[in-house]
């Protein structure tokens, strides 16, 4: 029986969201489009937009995902929406990871 506990409790802290981090080699590439407004460097060149530069990966995968979903329709949902709509579950890990690797 503990053998059986040991197994779920290690499949499901390899299955939690942590443990799935985005590659952020191929999220460069995706990201190269947020550049236009959240700079090449990931600092946003349009005041009152968001620097995505060593934001938190988590907070990134959630927001582009809600955007995405049609969750978030804040003033820059507009804007998102279509951006976030383009990218797969595993292209926004992958940004997400991109630009949480950045200092």
């Amino acid at each position: 029986m503990k053998k059986v506990l040991a197994c779920v409790m290690f499949a499901a802290v390899m299955a939690s969201p942590a443990m799935a981090a985005g590659d952020p080699v191929a999220g460069k590439s995706k990201a190269a489009v947020c550049a236009a407004c959240h700079g090449a460097d990931g600092v946003a060149v349009i005041p009152g937009y968001p620097n995505l530069k060593g934001q938190n990966e988590q907070y990134l995968i959630r927001s582009l995902k809600a955007y995405k979903n049609k969750e978030r329709t804040g003033g820059m949902a507009m804007v998102m929406q279509p951006q976030a709509s383009m990218l797969s579950d595993h292209d926004i890990a992958n940004v997400a990871a991109y630009f949480a690797q950045m200092k």
